[in-house]
């Protein structure tokens, strides 16, 4: 009988589907941490990039594209990991 606690599409799949399935979702393990670091990164870079868009003369403002630029791939890899990671987790407690 099949495992009624796992979604109706992952309870025929065959070993090989169940590995590639398992790093599928520890992929998207990894880019939720990239993502966290890169919002980490955002967050300091909002010590400078404040000064530096209030500072620096013209369109010049090197700090302030660096905290666009990191703040947008946290969005990034977090949207990334989270579609990778779709589905139910491996260890569920129901």
């Amino acid at each position: 009988m099949a495992n009624m606690n796992i979604p109706a599409e992952e309870r025929t799949l065959t070993p090989d589907q169940v590995a590639a399935l398992d790093k599928r979702r520890q992929w998207g393990l990894t880019l939720h941490i990239i993502s966290g670091q890169f919002v980490f990164f955002a967050v300091l870079l909002l010590l400078w990039s404040g000064q530096d868009a209030t500072y620096s003369p013209g369109w010049v403002h090197p700090m302030l594209y660096y905290n666009i630029l990191a703040a947008v791939l946290a969005v990034v890899f977090g949207i990334w990991g989270t579609v990778l990671k779709r589905g139910r987790p491996e260890f569920a407690s129901l």
